[in-house]
């Protein structure tokens, strides 16, 4: 007789039945006899949960005489053992994870799914016996359970299976007497029998073909070390002989983003080029549909958990990392730069801390200080990084070399002013260049810069006229008379075809934008490293980009209303007025703009990516005129009686209110 998973799970878990024929009789064992027995006998126990008839399991607790339905005990969170004696616990007697206090931080990884969970024992969440740092959700064990079965089911740090299952089955996952699910598939692993044979670097230099492969000759393939799935010939990558290490493109970005290969200490400001292979700076080609394990294991190091990709999300992560207790940030507005400087190179400065900022004035006697809003404080930080001379370039700007900068290792500070402002809510750079994200991202050796990361007029020309060369005689004329400035920056080269012309303007572009601002690049890196911001853009590239090269949105007047919660008891009039205004100013019936209205409010001219905190409110009050709470992020709109009045005052207040702040915090760099 057939029957369903859930069937033999209520058959196993019910109180008044036990398996007395053998495995194949009846149902499992259960004979049909029994079964109409405890049939007879459920119809007459009413279920705890949903309070109809026919619950056949109880709680095994010494005097509880709660009965409920298998599903019914599912959703109030019971607890079924399927071992030994298949026994059955209600919410209030369940068995409990007993762990002390001191052991629990902010967050981990379920070391699953891989997405962050409380490590606070509850019903669906589970620690490991054997690892004390290893948690879990229930419903990824109970996947991975039924997917390992009883053989491979085991702890995923450790590998422990005794001491794990035991304590799984205590906390009710169940774990099937079944081999492993990929074990049961037919020819699962028939890949592995078949060496990979290809080259995929992307101008394959055989004649012959890419699956042209010759033993102990250059026309060799080698297979990546790391993944077995992606192959060059010997030639094709420069390699000497069978013997030499080496990585596809894909491995070499991930052991790049974690930390595998040399990279300079904090602070440390390299002198020396170092080269750049050409099939480094190869794409591998497309691969087929079908994954290998190779593949897979690369896209898993890669990718880690692909369910979480949104960049707020992203953020929000980073910041479970600051503390609650508060820092005290004493800042100039006058001299935003350098009192920013002053705060995060305080030796009591800690990034992970809670950021209190306080307005300081230095031509106040009295020395009165004022609460400010860390939002708008990292805002004008943000400004005055993208208009300071570490930066070159107009609208996308790659790193400068600046030699004052490099001695006072501003570069450093540069990229942790950037980690702060995304870990503590503040907004994203939005000015990188493509290049500079990339070599972040995957690395320089990874990336290949364009005309438009050139910002030396005098380069730039040098850049124009080898590509516009159309003979050999054009393309010696130009190396004789840029021959020394080739020598210097190590591009000269003989020249032998017009097509060297594209190699003379890699080595020039590469040079100018990546080689001749490692130093600064290094440390630089170094300073994102804070608060882990590096780590996690090398690890989802794909979200950081947009927030890193590309300004936020415009702001509409639906953006706004739907930003700006609304206090209870609010004039309706007034909010009315208030959407009208919004309309006015995005038709351009008004002095001021939408970005003026959120700077006014928060301090901010564009919504930072994990939004604001507090989110921003607005109140009706009897005032004269609009006021901004930049702090709280609260704007307190007039109640006037009519709405010429209402966008005469804000248009006002906000415009002059603006204009005085820029005339006081005048850019200092």
């Amino acid at each position: 007789m057939k029957i369903n998973l859930e069937a033999h799970r209520i058959l196993l878990m019910s109180s008044g039945i036990w398996q007395r024929g053998k495995e194949e009789e009846g149902v499992y064992g259960f004979l049909i006899e029994d079964i109409r027995k405890e049939v007879t006998r459920a119809s007459k126990l009413k279920c705890s949960v949903c309070k109809k008839t026919g619950a056949s399991i109880g709680c095994v607790a010494p005097r509880c005489k709660r009965s409920y339905h298998f599903p019914c005990g599912l959703q109030r969170e019971c607890i079924f053992q399927f071992t030994g004696n298949f026994a059955s616990f209600c919410w209030k007697h369940r068995p409990v994870q007993i762990i002390t206090p001191n052991n629990c931080r902010d967050s981990l990884l379920c070391t699953i799914c891989l997405e962050f969970i409380e490590p606070i024992p509850t019903y669906n969440v589970l620690r490991s016996p054997c690892c004390k740092n290893a948690w879990f959700h229930r419903d990824c064990l109970q996947v991975q359970a039924v997917n390992a079965g009883v053989f491979f089911f085991r702890c995923t740090i450790c590998n422990n299976s005794d001491i794990f299952q035991k304590e799984m089955l205590r906390m009710g996952i169940h774990i099937p007497e079944k081999d492993a699910s990929w074990e049961l598939e037919e020819n699962a692993y028939q890949e592995l029998l078949q060496h990979y044979e290809h080259c995929d670097v992307r101008r394959c230099r055989c004649k012959e073909g890419r699956d042209y492969n010759v033993p102990d000759s250059k026309w060799e393939i080698k297979r990546c070390q790391c993944c077995g799935s992606s192959g060059t010939h010997l030639a094709c990558s420069s390699l000497q002989s069978w013997e030499q290490n080496w990585e596809c493109l894909e491995c070499r970005s991930i052991l790049y983003s974690a930390g595998e290969f040399e990279k300079a200490k904090k602070h440390a400001l390299p002198n020396t080029n170092v080269g750049i292979n050409d099939c480094l700076l190869e794409e591998s080609s497309p691969k087929l549909p079908r994954q290998s394990p190779g593949d897979q294991r690369k896209d898993v190091l890669r990718q880690g958990s692909k369910f979480r990709r949104d960049i707020s999300t992203l953020i929000i992560e980073l910041a479970f990392q600051v503390k609650k207790k508060p820092k005290k940030v004493f800042i100039n507005k006058a001299n935003i730069w350098n009192s920013a400087l002053d705060g995060f190179r305080n030796k009591n400065f800690n990034p992970s801390y809670t950021i209190e900022i306080v307005y300081v004035n230095e031509n106040d006697h009295f020395g009165r200080e004022q609460p400010g809003s860390k939002q708008e404080f990292l805002s004008l930080l943000m400004q005055q990084l993208e208009n300071s001379p570490l930066f070159e370039g107009s609208l996308s700007k790659n790193l400068s070399l600046n030699s004052q900068a490099l001695k006072e290792n501003l570069y450093y500070e540069a990229g942790k002013m950037i980690a702060i402002s995304l870990v503590h809510g503040g907004p994203s750079p939005g000015f990188f260049s493509q290049t500079l994200f990339n070599c972040l991202a995957y690395g320089p050796e990874n990336t290949q810069p364009i005309l438009d990361d050139v910002s030396d007029f005098d380069v730039a020309q040098i850049m124009i006229r080898v590509n516009t060369a159309a003979t050999v005689a054009d393309l010696n004329s130009l190396v004789h008379d840029y021959y020394k400035y080739l020598e210097l920056i190590g591009c000269l080269r003989i020249i032998t075809s017009i097509s060297d012309k594209y190699m003379l303007a890699k080595d020039i572009l590469v040079y100018h934008v990546i080689k001749r601002v490692q130093a600064p690049f290094e440390s630089f890196k170094q300073g994102l490293k804070t608060l882990g911001v590096l780590e996690k853009i090398q690890t989802y590239p794909e979200a950081f980009f947009h927030i890193f090269c590309h300004k936020p949105e415009n702001l509409s007047a639906k953006i706004l209303s739907d930003l700006f919660t609304v206090h209870t008891l609010s004039d309706v009039q007034t909010l009315g007025f208030w959407n009208s205004y919004l309309q006015a100013v995005e038709d351009g019936k008004s002095t001021v703009t939408m970005e003026d209205i959120l700077i006014f409010a928060t301090g901010c001219k564009s919504i930072p990516p994990a939004g604001f905190k507090p989110s921003p409110s607005i109140e009706c009050l009897h005032m004269d005129f609009p006021v901004g709470n930049k702090h709280d992020n609260c704007l307190a709109l007039p109640i006037t009686s009519t709405y010429k009045e209402f966008q005469e005052r804000m248009d006002f207040a906000i415009k002059n209110t603006l204009r005085l702040e820029k005339e006081e915090n005048s850019h200092f760099i």
